[in-house]
């Protein structure tokens, strides 16, 4: 007998082939499914490359490559900043002062107050904080002038008033009028 030589084509077969069908339930169509999809996970092997260059020329240039990082300059030598002097400072403050008193708002709000008219919550706080802050710049310039109330100048020691105000020369006559000082006519 003659050798035959297999083939894979089906009609070349004598015997017949038998189909054989299933019936799968929802579990197992949905494992398969899953399992198809984890084996495909993450992106195919040089996407980053190719994927980068076909965008970039499609949007024509718009989208930067986030790899490359920032474009701003930096610079190699820190310059100190300067401080700003005392005359400068003091230019400031007045140049400040100076806007202050200037303010139209602040002003309608002042003859407001002055009229008796009664600001709400806001309104008062603006203006306190602004009063407060002129008060402070011109305490710092040497502009407001110390206030004396007249309670005060009654409640002067008589010790005090009957010192001599010659000045004393030396720091032991320094040293002696401070230990004479008694102590007991500023407790209140």
């Amino acid at each position: 007998m003659s050798r035959k030589k297999k083939s894979r084509k089906p009609g070349s077969n004598p015997e017949p082939v038998v189909a054989v069908t299933r019936n799968r339930s929802q579990a197992d169509v949905d494992g398969r499914l899953r399992k198809r999809l984890k084996k495909r996970k993450g992106q195919k092997s040089g996407s980053r490359h190719s994927e980068g260059k076909a965008v970039n020329q499609s949007t024509g240039g718009a989208k930067l490559d986030p790899r490359l990082g920032s474009k701003k300059k930096i610079p190699l030598i820190v310059e100190p900043t300067k401080k700003p002097t005392k005359v400068e400072r003091r230019l400031s403050a007045e140049q400040e002062l100076e806007m202050l008193e200037n303010d139209a708002q602040l002003n309608v709000l002042l003859d407001r107050i002055e009229s008796g008219e009664n600001l709400g919550a806001g309104l008062q706080k603006y203006v306190d904080e602004k009063l407060d802050r002129i008060e402070k710049l011109m305490n710092q310039l040497g502009l407001m002038e110390p206030e004396y109330d007249e309670d005060e100048e009654l409640d002067i020691p008589v010790a005090e008033v009957s010192a001599p105000s010659k000045k004393a020369n030396s720091d032991d006559d320094l040293l002696s009028q401070f230990e004479d000082i008694d102590m007991d006519q500023f407790k209140g």
